[in-house]
């Protein structure tokens, strides 16, 4: 009897369908378009995307190669012409000065960078930019991406490093069709694009098949819709708006094609790749892995800190959940603003409402009546790019006090503090404003207050009104407060529209017993999704085939097989290599595991969670002694590591070694204060030590700063065990505020109150 026929799998086939049709069409050239897209192609020429990429040569290179010379951690590079050359003497990979031919120019405004060719195919990024701003705005000048830091030849953030490889970083995002090709073996590359730059096929996909339509007199072999494109990009931005009420704010006729943002998202994103050569407007999920909003990458209120391109940002905002896209306010082929100030978003915010003193509070022209100063403000990356913040949010510094994230306010009254902002719209708004409920507070208490954290975090998950990138947030920051009770929640976030909180929910029942896990988890490895079909995949990885319903063994070894391959595109990566090694841990091919540990500290000699991750697998195989070596190693290049610290404390412990085991776990507990673990480790150690005066003190200090339950629990026990029933009974009655359901605990307390 045939299997039967779902919803999903019929979206997973016409998805296939699609891709398979991608073999059919080739790659053409943007010149190929110009003859009948003229407009399109004149606006696209000068933009950032022509210009993302381009070969050094007199018309591209902006840079002062007149012998010019630049300082930095007591190197002196000298930028130089030589022939047709442009030239840089700089410290190698050895450290010596090396003279280097530029190969290409990268990025154009506000900055430039320069690519410089290696052995292997490498291209590497030089970390002295050139600013392009104009001199009058501070530019013309050669500096440092990283400033502050003295990054040496031998540090892996240094030029020559992996991390500032172009293959592995930057090349799929500059460059039109790039095909890493990355091989294993040797470390090398044999990377190929279509066109050099971000150009017509970038988004729009293969157009060859569209030149045939084109071409030919009879086009019925041809969807009237597609025209022989792979993705259909019609975003009808200025005809579907409308004002149709007496808010002042127009609103969408119809929603736009997912596709559109989705095109924008595969580069507008911080995430990684999990398969090239994919069709544009598949949700981003399907071809990439997008980062959560969690910290240190965001604020804990979701506003931007490191790079984020924009997706994390622009998923948060009212105007995306309102069908607000990209090309509603910038033109996608110049990627030009469609007006300059305040005349953008008054196309959709009245003007006589929004843009007046009224609204603003500032005097008209001031800086303080620019909408995106205040709803979209700035902050600098690679030293002075300026990108805005896409959550389009309301100031909030009364969260700002309480979270430490910042605000617009104090971004421009900087001789301000918070209390002040927050009584200036205390005068202007009243204090309701206050009231606004906000989901940055209970991401921050899911961060940081453990167990107290719960009820808010399933609520906030469950708010199909919140966006849906902040309550898969959420439910990521369950995961380690699951528990049996969370099942039938868990089960729930499975079946959300939303690709990113179905791996999330994934996430969730990672290390729930198997028959629960296997019965779960296993119709996700037909999801429409790739990547929602690899997170389950990667779940389900330690379960024999006997554990696995019939119908979805094959499936699983598909999905399992996308997963690998997603692994084996990024081999260069480190930690992918340590994923690699995660996976075969968890089916106990140690062996293989150990292989891929290690071939991720040779790519990275430096990368700490591979060497905790070895030494755990010689752990499993009663060979700690190697994994002792190899903590040690660690520590002798990164010796303030607390992950490092710590992981050889417990092998310690193990070994019996309990006074150098202490020394190990009081270095984690101070290196790392905010990991409430190596607090109570450390404590625990203490106290079987014989040190209860220590371990007690170390429990109340880290008790006034969270609500952790093993703190809390060791807390009551200990405190028992010294007489102090009165400060025992405190901690319990607190216990009892988190745990308000648990019989044993008011038990607890009633003992210790008689």
């Amino acid at each position: 009897m045939p299997s039967k026929v779902t919803k999903t799998s019929v979206a997973g086939l016409v998805k296939e369908q699609k891709q398979k049709s991608l073999v059919n069409k080739e790659y053409v050239g943007a010149n190929a378009c110009k003859g009948c897209h003229q407009a399109e192609f004149n606006a696209w020429q000068g933009s950032h995307h022509e210009l993302a990429m381009q070969e050094a040569n007199m018309k591209t290179v902006l840079g002062d190669f007149n012998n010019a010379t630049f300082k930095y951690n007591n190197v002196e590079s000298t930028f130089f012409r030589r022939d047709d050359n442009f030239m840089v003497r700089t410290d190698g990979p050895d450290g010596n000065l090396t003279e280097y031919p530029i190969a290409y120019t990268f990025g154009i405004s506000p900055l430039q960078q320069y690519l410089i060719a290696f052995p292997g195919g490498r291209y590497q990024v030089l970390s002295i930019a050139w600013d392009s701003r104009p001199q009058a705005e501070g530019g013309q000048h050669w500096f440092h991406l990283y400033p502050k830091e003295k990054i040496a030849h031998t540090d892996q953030l240094h030029w020559t490093g992996r991390y500032q490889n172009w293959n592995m970083e930057c090349a799929d995002c500059h460059s039109t069709h790039v095909k890493k090709s990355y091989d294993s073996i040797t470390d090398s590359y044999k990377t190929t694009f279509k066109e050099v730059n971000v150009a017509c096929e970038s988004c729009h996909g293969p157009a060859s098949q569209h030149i045939k339509w084109a071409q030919q007199d009879d086009q019925s072999g041809y969807s009237d819709v597609t025209k022989g494109l792979g993705v259909v990009l019609k975003s009808d931005w200025q005809e579907t708006w409308a004002f149709s009420d007496n808010s002042g704010i127009a609103h969408r006729k119809q929603p736009a094609s997912d596709a559109l943002m989705n095109t924008c998202w595969t580069c507008h994103s911080r995430r990684s790749t999990l398969v090239e050569g994919s069709l544009p407007g598949l949700s981003l999920e399907d071809s990439h892995h997008p980062a959560l909003l969690t910290q240190p990458n965001y604020y804990a209120d979701g506003q931007q800190r490191d790079e984020d391109y924009t997706w994390g940002s622009f998923r948060q905002s009212k105007m995306f959940q309102q069908g607000v896209t990209c090309m509603d306010c910038h033109e996608p082929h110049s990627l030009k603003l469609r007006a300059e100030g305040n005349a953008l978003c008054i196309r959709c915010h009245k003007a006589e409402k929004f843009d007046t003193q009224k609204h603003h509070f500032h005097k008209a022209q001031s800086k303080g009546s620019d909408c995106m100063d205040c709803h979209a403000p700035e902050q600098n990356y690679m030293g002075n790019d300026g990108r805005h913040d896409h959550s389009f949010r309301l100031p909030r510094p009364d969260l700002s006090e309480l979270l430490g994230s910042p605000n617009a306010c104090i971004q421009c009254h900087t001789k301000q503090n918070n209390k002040w902002a927050a009584s200036s719209l205390d005068k202007w708004l009243g204090k309701s404003w206050r009231q606004r409920p906000h989901y940055g507070t209970t991401l921050q208490a899911g961060a940081s207050e453990g167990i107290k954290a719960l009820p808010k975090l399933i609520e906030l998950a469950q708010n199909q009104a919140s966006p849906a990138l902040v309550r898969a947030t959420a439910v990521n920051l369950l995961k380690p407060l699951m528990s049996p009770d969370l099942l039938l929640f868990a089960r729930e976030q499975l079946k959300d529209r939303d690709p990113s909180v179905r791996i999330a929910g994934l996430g969730l029942i990672e290390n729930i017993d198997p028959i629960n896990r296997a019965l779960i988890a296993s119709p996700l490895l037909i999801d429409s999704v790739r990547g929602v079909r690899i997170e389950a995949a990667r779940i389900l990885a330690d379960l024999p085939d006997n554990q696995i319903t019939s119908n979805r063994i094959e499936s699983r070894r598909s999905a399992m097989k996308e997963y690998l391959n997603y692994l084996d595109l990024n081999a260069d990566w480190p930690a992918e290599n340590v994923n690699l090694g995660n996976l075969y841990s968890r089916q106990h091919n140690f062996e293989l595991a150990i292989a891929a540990f290690q071939r991720a500290l040779k790519l990275d000699p430096s990368f700490v969670r591979a060497y905790v991750n070895l030494a755990d697998v010689y752990r499993q195989l009663h060979r700690d002694n190697e994994g002792e070596k190899q903590l040690r190693n660690g520590l002798l290049i990164s010796p303030k590591s607390a992950d490092l610290h710590h992981a050889l404390g417990l092998l310690l412990v193990r070994r019996g070694d309990k006074s150098s085991a202490l020394k190990e776990l009081a270095e984690a507990a101070n290196l790392s204060p905010e990991n409430i673990r190596y607090t109570f480790i450390y404590a625990i150690g203490l106290h079987s030590a014989g040190k209860l005066s220590e371990a007690l003190a170390i429990l109340k200090a880290a008790a006034e700063k969270t609500n952790d339950i093993d703190i809390l629990s060791a807390s009551i026990s200990m405190n028992h065990e010294a007489g102090n029933n009165k400060v025992a009974l405190v901690y319990a009655r607190k216990l009892a505020k988190i745990l308000p359901k648990n019989i044993e605990i008011k038990q607890l307390i009633r003992e210790l109150r008689n």
